[in-house]
């Protein structure tokens, strides 16, 4: 995927998610760190640019909620959560570069219950693996779908976040990651 598909992408997903909550009256966009949060952030302007609006945004950190929190390291790196907007009635729009398991949704969804209980959640993918899930998870929203093996893996490069042009890869590897 290059820059000008996930632009492409995007702005398809911004439709349909306009068109699913007509408008943008009690709507806002979270973005789950890291890659989320440059996404979320693309999806607020987009949303800005058509309506002339600018629904709410946060930042939404999942790692102390994450089930395997312990197992990935042995000292998280903690980024910052910013909700700056009561989170009753509102429909929220989760957002996240790449869906697999479903277990960063999973701890994104009771990170954003902390802060009380939206109207509605929704999920807005750059990319779903769809194989490998591990729960029962699936986006409203979807970028791309890509059905890889085991061997490979998708790697998301944003311009925010890595210094380098948009993109998405599927990358052969062999071993651990």
């Amino acid at each position: 995927m290059s820059g000008s598909d996930m632009q492409r992408s995007l702005a398809r997903i911004v439709l349909q998610i306009l068109e699913q909550n007509n408008g943008v009256e009690n709507l806002a966009v979270v973005g789950i760190h890291t890659g989320g949060v440059f996404l979320a952030e693309r999806i607020k302007k987009l949303i800005a640019e058509r309506e002339g609006v600018e629904v709410p945004t946060g930042t939404l950190d999942i790692t102390l909620y994450r089930d395997d929190w312990s197992l990935a390291a042995q000292n998280p790196m903690v980024k910052k959560t910013d909700i700056k907007f009561a989170v009753e009635d509102y429909t929220i729009v989760l957002v996240d570069d790449v869906l697999f398991t479903g277990r960063t949704i999973r701890a994104a969804l009771d990170a954003i219950m902390d802060f009380g209980r939206p109207r509605c959640i929704q999920l807005a993918v750059l990319i779903d693996r769809k194989c490998g899930r591990e729960l029962p998870i699936q986006p409203n929203y979807v970028g791309l779908e890509v059905l890889e093996t085991i061997n490979e893996h998708v790697h998301v490069t944003l311009r925010e976040k890595d210094g380098h042009e948009d993109e998405v890869l599927l990358v052969w590897h062999t071993g651990k990651m």
